[in-house]
């Protein structure tokens, strides 16, 4: 028998769903539910007899038989009980609902926060002196230090080039985050501004299953909750990814569309901290626009401050 659908809720972390804080039970309730729906008989095995389901995805106890638990304890799990699951349950629940790798790291973090959860560190993030100077060195490689928040801790002149001179900026603006959603220019720099948007909100979801109690990341996604109507439908998806590797299409002022492919590399002494770097394919058009921003110099980034701070 299909469950009745629960009233809507405002998501998580959102004005009116809980005045600017993430509440660890919402979030873990929210994240299972989401991903249930997302789940059709059809796509793990069951048959599916062609009745109307009042709920989108698998039936509950659909989940709960998938993953060899009772229909209560799965339950009592998706209203946000998780104190006393085990690790072996939640890798039972995350098999059967198809968590990535991410998705069962996020989950792990909600259900288990004891043993999971990091606290929140109010301390200012500060990076390396030797790492800023390895950066400057990475001429002609559009690199940058990634924290906490989304937020943009360093760079070299060929990411200022190619990004915006991020120090024209106020240190609380210095937030990818930030400038995706409240920054239209940025818009117009990002071909797929969409793909880069999920990303963004991806990795906040991360860091919101690691950090619940961090008051600035809370104050943060419900400012931009407030200001931002594609902020909110994104964060309500509850998708969770961890930064990687990919390849980004830029429409640049000065030189026009930039194909670049990234890496991201998680620094062995703070995870928290991240290196990016991006280059272009030997060769390409790509490639020979970032060696004309590379040799403009200081020219290249007065017209890459005009990317987050155009008139």
């Amino acid at each position: 028998m299909d469950e009745q659908p629960e009233a809507r809720r405002q998501p998580s972390g959102t004005p009116g769903g809980g005045g600017h804080t993430l509440d660890r039970r919402a979030e873990l309730s929210e994240f299972l539910r989401s991903r249930r729906a997302r789940l059709k008989p059809e796509d793990v095995g069951l048959p599916d007899f062609g009745r109307h389901r009042r709920v989108p995805g698998l039936r509950r106890e659909e989940l709960a038989q998938l993953a060899g638990v009772s229909v209560a304890y799965y339950t009592r799990l998706e209203q946000g009980n998780g104190q006393n699951v085990s690790a072996e349950v939640l890798g039972a629940i995350a098999s059967a609902l198809r968590l990535t790798s991410a998705e069962q790291a996020h989950l792990m973090h909600l259900a288990k926060p004891g043993q999971h959860r990091k606290k929140p560190s109010m301390r200012q993030q500060r990076v390396r002196g030797s790492l800023c100077q390895l950066l400057d060195t990475m001429e002609g490689v559009p690199a940058y230090v990634t924290g906490r928040r989304s937020e943009i801790l360093a760079w070299n002149r060929m990411a200022a080039a190619v990004f915006g001179d991020w120090s024209q900026l106020p240190p609380q603006e210095r937030n990818w985050a930030r400038l995706v959603f409240l920054k239209p220019e940025y818009h117009e720099l990002f071909v797929e501004w969409d793909q880069k948007a999920s990303d963004i909100v991806s990795y906040l979801r991360m860091d919101a299953g690691c950090h619940p109690d961090d008051p600035r990341l809370s104050a943060l996604v419900g400012e931009l909750s407030v200001k931002s109507e594609e902020f909110r439908r994104l964060w309500a998806r509850h998708d969770v990814k961890e930064k990687s590797h990919g390849v980004k299409r830029l429409h640049h002022p000065l030189v026009g569309e930039l194909t670049l492919s990234f890496e991201t590399f998680a620094l062995p002494d703070d995870a928290e901290q991240s290196v990016v770097a991006y280059y272009a394919e030997p060769g390409s058009a790509s490639a020979e626009a970032l060696r004309l921003l590379a040799s403009w110099g200081t020219d290249a980034m007065r017209a890459g401050t005009s990317v987050p701070g155009r008139q």
